[in-house]
């Protein structure tokens, strides 16, 4: 269904409430049948990342909740200098030990690859990991670095002007797309 907002966007739901669910079970379905059994942590890309870290955090059986840390890239950002004037810098937190763990870095939605770049840089401050993996629930395309997701809920291909909103909030779950 196409909406117009209040600055005249077309606003598109591309995944409802039931949709995200689906993706998010189907994300955690994946990540722990490829990781297996191995000690691995969750860390979200604050602030789209933390509500699905959370999400799948909490879709995985009790016996096999992973440790979750968050981490802010505001200051790892390539055009920090450039594109922050004001910065709103959040705390990063990884309660566990990085130094050779396996790590599942997540985020909500993917395009440039800059955010995950960044991302990789503040987790390697905290250590050396013996992996990084990378889960998304939306990956929209138009790739800068080559960097690709080992596990995605949803594939889109959007022109690089629309905007992919996700909410998380309870009961009004969805993704939109805003084509401007």
């Amino acid at each position: 269904m196409n909406v117009k907002s209040e600055l005249g966007d077309s606003v598109e739901t591309i995944l409802d409430a039931s949709a995200v669910d689906r993706a998010v079970k189907s994300l955690s379905s994946e990540i722990l049948a490829c990781v297996g059994s191995r000690a691995i942590g969750l860390v979200a890309i604050q602030r789209g990342g933390l509500a699905l870290a959370e999400r799948l955090r909490e879709s995985l059986p009790n016996d096999q909740r992973l440790p979750l840390g968050r981490v802010d890239i505001s200051l790892y950002r390539d055009d920090a200098a450039t594109s922050l004037p004001d910065p709103r810098i959040g705390p990063s937190q990884i309660p566990f030990d990085v130094e050779g763990a396996d790590i599942v870095l997540v985020d909500d939605v993917m395009q440039t690859g800059r955010t995950v770049r960044a991302a990789i840089h503040c987790v390697l401050d905290y250590g050396r990991p013996r992996r990084i993996w990378l889960a998304v629930l939306v990956d929209r395309g138009g790739r800068e670095l080559p960097i690709v997701p080992d596990f995605i809920g949803e594939t889109l291909t959007l022109p690089a002007s629309d905007r992919v909103d996700v909410d998380f909030h309870p009961g009004a779950e969805r993704v939109t797309r805003r084509a401007r």
